[in-house]
């Protein structure tokens, strides 16, 4: 049985442990190394691969000792800036865990070189998993490091593109800030405030699913009328939208 252990980390960060074949698994942005390796031990699992989403500390600060110690590939997006990656792959190239594939998305903005992995749909797992990094968080997305407002709107509907059912695990909780954000924008959206309850109520942010991002995920609903008329720009682009959600996201 697959499944995603969630190891909370560094005050607000999400490591992922991915279980398949029982006993093996494969990490992502392990920012630190202690909180993996016990759950490795408690559970009895075999590391296998790290996936890195982008070269920021907090996500690769784990990925040398685990290497070291499990022997484990390491894969990435930017081997100049990830010191042990082993490999890298390129958009749309495919990475095989088990008896199903992993999808790397090329999603520049939050740094030039950020990936998403995306589990595609199989037998192991009948929703598509989306592992974001700091590219899309749930209600939220990470701030534009090393692209422009474009360039990250353009990575953000390519994941918005994914199914409905597409499970999303990203790299930071800040879901309840992200959720009063927007509705100091949209304060009227039911659905943002049902979120906020459902969450509350569970004490659960990740997974969010694709669908509700769309729904619920201000920037991704940079293009919707409602949002560019409480903004004062209906005859803005989506990206412009986009950019200046992302400016007041800045000094919330």
């Amino acid at each position: 049985m697959d499944s995603v252990i969630t190891i909370p980390a560094l005050g607000d960060n999400l490591i992922y442990l991915y279980r398949y074949n029982q006993g093996d698994c494969l990490a992502i942005d392990p920012g630190e190394c202690r909180s993996v390796s016990n759950i490795l031990k408690e559970q009895n699992l075999s590391l296998k691969m790290i996936l890195v989403t982008h070269h920021h500390w907090d996500h690769t600060g784990g990925v040398a000792e685990l290497k070291k110690t499990t022997g484990c590939k390491v894969v990435g997006g930017d081997k100049r800036r990830i010191r042990d990656v082993d490999q890298v792959f390129e958009d749309g190239e495919t990475i095989p865990v088990g008896g199903a594939d992993v999808r790397v998305i090329a999603t520049p903005g939050h740094t030039s070189t950020s990936v998403c992995y995306n589990l595609v749909p199989s037998a192991a797992s009948a929703s598509g998993i989306l592992w974001t990094g700091d590219t899309l968080f749930v209600g939220g997305c990470g701030r534009l490091f090393e692209g422009n407002a474009r360039t990250m709107f353009e990575s953000l509907r390519r994941l918005a593109s994914l199914p409905d059912d597409t499970l999303v695990y990203c790299g930071h909780d800040y879901t309840v800030e992200n959720y009063e954000f927007a509705l100091s924008i949209e304060t009227d959206n039911q659905s943002v405030r049902q979120r906020l309850k459902d969450i509350s109520e569970s004490g659960q942010t990740v997974p969010s699913t694709m669908l509700q991002e769309r729904t619920t995920n201000v920037f991704l609903r940079a293009g919707a009328p409602e949002v560019k008329a409480a903004l004062g720009m209906e005859q803005a682009k989506d990206f412009e939208v986009f950019a200046e959600l992302r400016r007041r996201k800045d000094s919330f």
